[in-house]
């Protein structure tokens, strides 16, 4: 089976040079409930799903976008790109409808309207300030919630066409608080959760064809994100705003406590296990100044680009990835001693009576941090350039009076110091482009009890480089990926392309590999495969080299002009050199493991067939059917066979008119279909409709059911069983 699947990708990616595909999949969504559709049906990864997620939120201007900036959205190659670049500067840099490219034989029809939901268009009319923008307010509730719902506001404006400013609210219920040192239990305590209001996101920015500046909530990326990015963009170049909240669409557990100092635990054992809405919730960003000379002219001879920041941020953690340096200076010690420090709930009244501890918590603003970094970069023209990137950081304790480190699993690297700094390249010419960067990251470690001592020393640091090279023609493209990150190279800051495992904490280090994804389209089918094999350094240092294996294939075809069939195969090995069943492919638990990831080395195939049928424009359905074989050890029976998932999806949209448009799904999950105690067995349904109110606001009423078959006693003992969601979104647009 492996030998085969492998045949059939080589002979795939090695048919004829073609350049880079992004995304597994043609995009072609309305919202963030799109995404969850793909991602729930394995069509995107959560890399995929957090970059577009990103791109939703902040969109692109066709207008203006850079190169880079074009190709991060999906469904377009290099060359498309390229066409739209010449159609600007043909007409002067001027784009002032969308629509104008499709005309002009540049883009096709059909990727343009499935990149609409990603662009930013400007509004025409006679206002002299151009003012315009978007108010956004959601809420949701369950039906056994005893909490008051979240809210969720977000606003945008634009004025004077550069000038961009945003802000995001929202309040939690969830949340504890704040956490402090208690000296009599010598542990850390915190407030019980409650209601909050949150700011988290705010912003204003300027921006021209030359120029950027930017104040407030913010990301940043260049190169090849080996030194520094946290934009999620696939080929950042810049500073971007940031006022993106999230939701997830799963329920949370209501008690999240342990026994801690009481004699019994405080969350029910044999009663109903309640489950309710989660807070909306926002990932941790820059916050403070960028600045941006984007082209600095050279007569005759390119331009200069260069970008500055600086931030001061604070930082939430989950509550596992602590450790108390004072007592344990190594985290790799496996002693107790390195476990992490216990959270208390505060009691009302008397400080010193008995009370429960935190479990599975993210605890808020535990450390501060400080960052600068620059990027200093020369083009010749847009295809062409060298640069360099550099960047420090530093995490202070906000804890007083306990010296708090990270786990060496948590993302970032013990000693409170840490930066990186390299140079990149691209080169560029018809159908080739080549962009590689290499550099070094170091890591100070800090006096653990906190003083500003002279005896800090070089903790660590290491090399890494990473080479891409497109290869782009009309209809197919290819992408060969070489990288190195040496398992010394400690970057929280770095996210080039890497594979989702991780060595304490990052998926940028330790891992040597090459990938190949190819993406050939005609009007009668789309063939994409990815063929990826990498190995960690660690391993073959140690002589019990590990290597690895990710592949897949998927082809699309048009059947007639109402009906399209999809196969995907992929086959991922965590350990080639390992074979049987008595390993682990994933570990599955109810809630995050405490003492970090769990390394496995199985083995899981995946097969996806899909059917859509459109019988008229403003009507699709969909039929998902997936099976997958993988590796489990954790049951007597699956540490001598596969275990076998099976699931299956059915979606309608329909739009009755320009205002209104409808959307159902329905979806089967049977994780281990030989065990019905193991894991979950659930009938999901959500249904959603949107309607267009006034000349541009919008209403969005979501429904959304789930009910638990599965013999578990965890299964037995959720409230509700069924559960039922209500979702309400208003939009306006100014």
């Amino acid at each position: 089976m492996r030998a085969a699947l492998l045949a059939c990708l080589l002979v795939l990616v090695s048919a004829r040079p073609a350049g880079a595909i992004t995304y597994e999949t043609f995009i072609n969504i309305d919202d963030q409930s799109d995404l969850e559709d793909l991602l729930a049906s394995q069509d995107i990864s959560q890399e995929t799903y957090d970059q577009l997620l990103d791109l939703l939120g902040r969109g692109v201007d066709l207008a203006t976008a850079s190169r880079s900036e074009l190709y991060s959205l999906p469904n377009l190659t290099y060359d498309d790109v390229d066409k739209i670049l010449a159609f600007r500067s043909l007409n002067k840099g001027r784009l002032k409808d969308p629509a104008e490219l499709v005309t002009a034989g540049a883009l096709s029809q059909e990727k343009l309207l499935a990149i609409a939901v990603f662009l930013v268009v400007t509004p025409p009319g006679e206002n002299p300030m151009n003012i315009h923008g978007w108010i956004r307010a959601m809420t949701r509730m369950s039906v056994k919630d005893k909490l008051a719902p979240p809210m969720l506001l977000r606003a945008r404006f634009t004025a004077y066409k550069h000038l961009q400013a945003g802000v995001a609210f929202t309040t939690t219920r969830l949340r504890i608080g704040d956490p402090s040192y208690d000296v009599n239990r010598n542990a850390l305590i915190a407030d019980p959760r409650g209601y909050q209001l949150h700011a988290p996101k705010a912003f204003v920015k300027w921006e021209t064809d030359s120029l950027a500046a930017i104040v407030g909530s913010f990301r940043a990326g260049f190169g090849q994100r080996l030194i520094f990015d946290n934009s999620n963009d696939y080929t950042p170049n810049g500073i971007y705003l940031d006022d993106q909240l999230f939701y997830s669409p799963d329920l949370d557990r209501d008690c999240k406590q342990s026994t801690g100092e009481l004699a019994g635990t405080p969350c029910p054992e044999s009663a109903p296990q309640r489950y309710v809405t989660p807070d909306f919730a926002w990932r941790d960003a820059l916050f403070g100044v960028g600045l941006g000379a984007k082209k600095l002219e050279i007569p005759s001879a390119g331009w200069l680009q260069v970008f500055g920041w600086a931030s001061a941020s604070t930082r939430s953690i989950y509550q596992y990835e602590l450790v108390d340096s004072s007592i344990c200076e190594d985290p790799h010690d496996t002693t107790n001693e390195c476990k992490a420090p216990p959270v208390y709930v505060r009691p009302d009244g008397n400080p010193l009576q008995p009370t429960s501890a935190f479990a599975y918590a993210t605890l808020p603003d535990v450390f501060g941090e400080k960052l600068v970094g620059a990027n200093v970069s020369y083009f010749a023209d847009r295809r062409n350039s060298v640069g360099i990137t550099a960047y420090g950081a530093v995490e202070t304790n906000l804890v007083k009076g306990v010296a708090l480190d990270f786990q060496e699993w948590s993302r970032y690297p013990t000693g409170r110091k840490f930066g990186a700094a390299g140079a990149n390249f691209s080169f560029g010419r018809d159908w080739l482009d080549v962009f590689g960067e290499a550099g070094l990251n170091v890591t100070t470690a800090v006096d653990p009890n906190g003083q500003d001592a002279t005896d800090r020393v070089l903790a660590g640091g290491g090399p890494a480089a990473v080479l891409r090279v497109t290869a782009t023609q009309k209809k197919e493209e290819l992408e060969l990926v070489a990288r190195y990150y040496s398992t010394e190279y400690a970057n929280p800051y770095g996210r080039p392309i890497a594979q989702p495992d991780e060595y304490d904490g990052q998926r940028a280090r330790d891992e040597a590999g090459l990938r190949a994804r190819y993406v050939k389209t005609t009007k009668r089918y789309t063939v994409r495969a990815l063929l990826d094999g990498w190995v960690p350094p660690s391993t073959v240092k140690a002589g019990n080299w590990q290597p690895k294996l990710d592949a897949y294939v998927r082809t699309d075809v048009k059947s007639n002009d109402q009906l399209r069939l999809g196969l995907w195969l992929r086959y991922q090995d965590k350990d080639l050199t390992r074979g049987g069943h008595d390993q682990c492919f994933e570990v599955i638990t109810e809630t995050d493991p405490i003492d970090g990831p769990v390394p496995c080395a199985g083995r899981q195939l995946s097969t996806l067939g899909r059917a859509t049928y459109e019988p008229q424009r403003d009507l699709s359905l969909t039929l998902m059917l997936q099976h997958q074989l993988l590796d489990d050890n954790a049951t007597a029976a699956s540490k001598t066979s596969f275990r076998q998932d099976l699931a299956a999806w059915g979606l309608v949209m329909w739009h009755p008119s320009d205002d209104v448009r409808l959307r159902a799904r329905l979806r089967y999950l049977n994780e281990s279909i030989s065990n019905s105690a193991y894991l979950e067995t659930s009938l999901s349904g959500m249904a959603d409709a949107a309607f267009k109110l006034r000349d541009r606001d919008s209403l969005h009423v979501r429904v959304d059911t789930k009910f638990w078959l599965d013999d578990r006693t965890s299964t037995s003992h959720r409230e509700p069983d069924p559960e039922l969601q209500l979702w309400l979104s208003y939009e306006a647009r100014l």
